[in-house]
């Protein structure tokens, strides 16, 4: 199965966001496929029109965001008009380490899409990098965006800046839990490479993110299959798999019915 078949009918159209679509679709291994309007990922939401913000929370019955970026994300970008409507509760849940205002870089805010170099992953890619740094760094964070999610309480929306990096692996993630097999999840990732261009030009247009991409093209950050590959080949050789890691980083069996419950119709 292709990006584009997985993410065929699932895309949100909305002013503001450009790499919106719905968690369910996803084919799962049992049968089936997750259902529908209970997670969406997204790209940043402060730039959400009115209109946006009346579908999301009329129509489509979002209750809930569980925003990734770092607090300092927040503070230069703004919260987003869902942050401001008595209807959502905002959950802030930075897959970072934070010391005061700023990232585990004192200065200098590090973005997803630049990697980190730490012990022990020094041949993986700078991508890999990154997605095993979350989870070595923020796995409290992790635990509580997906027991987010798993409430029942209308939609949840989970985002970051792109809708790509930091919501990538949490939504991955969600989609082991709820019994997505590799290929799906896989290409659930990847299926934001069809909107690149435009998450690009909305981060370009930001003084917080554009300094940053150093005039790259947009298909240099474009979302790599074998970058989710091998995340999960080292959460199977470690933890034996997505869900032995969340099992030792605190998500309980209650935790991962509740989630599967949401998200999988026959659960």
């Amino acid at each position: 199965m292709t990006r584009t078949d997985i993410a065929r009918g699932r895309w949100l159209t909305l002013d503001g966001a450009v790499n919106a679509r719905d968690l369910g679709g996803v084919a799962l291994e049992q049968g089936g496929a997750t259902r529908r309007g209970v997670v969406l990922r997204t790209d940043n939401l402060q730039g959400l029109s009115a209109e946006d913000v009346r579908r999301l929370v009329e129509e489509q019955d979002v209750r809930r965001v569980v925003d990734l970026r770092t607090g300092v994300e927040v503070e230069l970008e703004g919260p987003g008009p869902l942050a401001t409507d008595g209807r959502v509760d905002v959950r802030h849940r930075s897959l970072y380490p934070e010391f005061g205002r700023r990232t585990d870089v004192e200065v200098d805010t590090v973005f997803p899409w630049q990697g980190r170099e730490r012990d022990g992953d020094r041949d993986e890619t700078p991508a890999v990098r990154s997605y095993l740094g979350y989870l070595r760094d923020r796995p409290d964070s992790i635990v509580c965006a997906l027991r987010d999610m798993a409430e029942d309480r209308g939609a949840t929306i989970v985002h970051c800046a792109a809708g790509k990096d930091r919501t990538g692996v949490v939504c991955a993630l969600a989609l082991a839990v709820a019994g997505a097999g590799r290929e799906a999840i896989v290409a659930d990732y990847e299926a934001t490479a069809e909107r690149i261009d435009e998450i690009m030009a909305r981060l370009l247009s930001s003084p917080t993110y554009a300094a940053d991409l150093d005039g790259s093209p947009a298909a240099a950050h474009s979302p790599r299959p074998e970058t989710m590959h091998r995340v999960l080949d080292v959460l199977d050789e470690r933890h034996g798999g997505p869900l032995g890691w969340l099992e030792e980083a605190g998500f309980t069996q209650a935790d991962a019915d509740a989630l599967r419950a949401r998200l999988a119709p026959s659960a």
